[in-house]
């Protein structure tokens, strides 16, 4: 669940959209019967590749379409593997859990995101960080 002061409708504008893939996100899509109904990113930065703007239509959900975007982009990835996703998105915690991404700590999950994302420190205190293979202080939640 986005925080509601950091929720705005388009939740990414086309100027975002762009400035992402300018920074190297690449994205790619699922479709079913012709239409768009998953999105997701990958990264490269620094020493690692970040899993980003992953979204599927809730009507299109538990159908492995999330784990397929993941497993496609995974097989492009020889390095450390990070997703940063809300704190109390508990469904997406489980999901990258549940393919093989364990939770960092607290402590070095704030200079993970400080290190590889451009993002607002109120958006870093909402946040957590999910690293595959894990690092030595990843635990559980």
């Amino acid at each position: 669940m986005i925080p509601a002061d950091r929720w705005h409708e388009p939740y990414m504008p086309r100027r975002e959209l762009e400035t992402e893939i300018d920074a190297g996100v690449a994205f790619w899509g699922y479709e079913t019967d012709g239409a768009l109904v998953g999105v997701m990113g990958i990264q490269p930065v620094l020493d690692v590749d970040l899993i980003r703007h992953a979204y599927v239509l809730p009507g299109s959900q538990r159908r492995g379409i999330g784990a397929a975007l993941l497993g496609h982009l995974e097989s492009m990835s020889r390095r450390r593997t990070l997703v940063g996703t809300w704190a109390a998105a508990d469904w997406a915690i489980r999901f990258y859990r549940q393919n093989g991404f364990e939770l960092v700590s607290e402590e070095r999950k704030t200079m993970l995101l400080k290190t590889y994302w451009t993002i607002p420190d109120r958006q870093i205190d909402a946040s957590v960080v999910l690293a595959k293979p894990p690092l030595n202080d990843s635990g559980g939640r």
